[in-house]
């Protein structure tokens, strides 16, 4: 009976040492490739990090240079629409300036035009009374 646990494999002590031995260096082929997964995890972390970068620079570019060109196409609709506006402002200032002097009715500048002018004869008109005043008494 003896003979036959001898020869059963968990009394082989050459056997368990490889098996231990086996063990052993599967658990540190583990810690090896956790260590390097994690070492590579960084440097692949690393790496996207530096291409994001990339791509941002590039893309920001592309929006800036976008962004421009939005700005001065909206810059250029707001001159001619200023423009416009101005245009349109003028023909109707003139047009309603027509139709008021049509009707005898004159713009401001041209009453206080004519306001200056009426003041200016009544300061020659006492002048002149005064002139023909002293004449009168001589």
């Amino acid at each position: 009976m003896s003979d036959e646990n001898d020869n059963k494999p968990e009394n082989d002590p050459q056997l368990a040492a490889k098996i231990k031995g086996s063990a052993r260096q599967i658990w540190l082929a583990g810690l090896g490739a956790y260590t390097k997964a994690e070492e590579d995890t960084g440097r692949f972390f690393d790496r996207l990090v530096q291409e994001g970068e990339q791509l941002e620079s590039k893309t920001r570019g592309a929006v800036e240079k976008q962004i421009k060109s939005v700005e001065d196409r909206v810059g250029d609709v707001r001159d001619r629409a200023t423009g416009t506006w101005d245009k349109l402002e003028h023909l109707f200032d003139e047009r309603v300036s027509g139709a008021l002097r049509r009707l005898g009715i004159h713009r401001r500048d041209e009453i206080e035009a004519l306001e200056r002018r009426i003041e200016a004869l009544e300061s020659e008109l006492v002048r002149l009374q005064k002139q023909s005043g002293h004449d009168e008494e001589g």
